[in-house]
C-alpha cells in the first residue's frame, strides 16, 4: 500500500462517527442521483449541524461539499434565518403604528364597487365585507 493509501485511511478512520456516518449517508445519495444535482434540505440541515460540532472546513472536506456553500448556510442559521424562502408573513394588528392608512377598494363583475380607507390600528374583518360585498349585502 503507497503512502497516499495509508494517509487516506488514517484521515477516514480519524473522523469522528457522526461525520462519517452523514459521509456514507451522502455518498449513498450521490450513487443514486445525478452529478452536480441539488442536495435536499435535508442533508443541508444535517451538514449544517456537523459543521457546529466539527467545524466547517472538516465537515466540507469529509461531506464533500463546497466550504463557501457550506458557510452561507451556517451563516443563515446563525442569524436567524432558515436558509428558505418565507411564503407568508402575519401581520398582527398589534403591531400596526398608529401612523399607518390604507385604501381597500372591491369591484364585482356588474360594475358595482365599495373603497374603504382605513386609519390607525384598525383591523376590520376585510374577508367578511368582501364576501358580504360580493353577495350584495352591503
Amino acid at each position: 500500500m503507497g503512502a497516499k493509501a495509508k494517509a487516506g485511511t488514517r484521515r477516514k478512520a480519524r473522523l469522528p462517527a457522526g461525520l462519517a456516518k452523514a459521509r456514507d449517508r451522502f455518498g449513498r445519495y450521490r450513487e443514486g442521483h445525478r452529478r452536480r444535482g441539488r442536495l435536499p434540505g435535508e442533508l443541508w440541515s444535517l451538514a449544517v449541524e456537523l459543521a457546529g460540532e466539527h467545524g466547517l472546513n472538516r465537515t466540507a472536506r469529509a461531506l464533500g461539499l463546497d466550504y463557501y456553500s457550506l458557510k452561507k448556510r451556517v451563516a443563515g442559521v446563525a442569524d436567524g434565518g432558515t436558509g428558505a424562502a418565507v411564503d407568508f408573513i402575519e401581520c398582527l394588528p398589534a403591531e400596526l403604528t398608529r401612523g399607518s392608512e390604507c385604501t381597500v377598494e372591491l369591484e364585482d363583475g356588474s360594475g358595482a364597487k365599495l373603497r374603504m380607507h382605513l386609519r390607525g390600528a384598525v383591523s376590520p374583518d376585510l374577508a367578511g365585507i368582501a364576501f358580504a360585498f360580493r353577495r350584495g349585502g352591503l
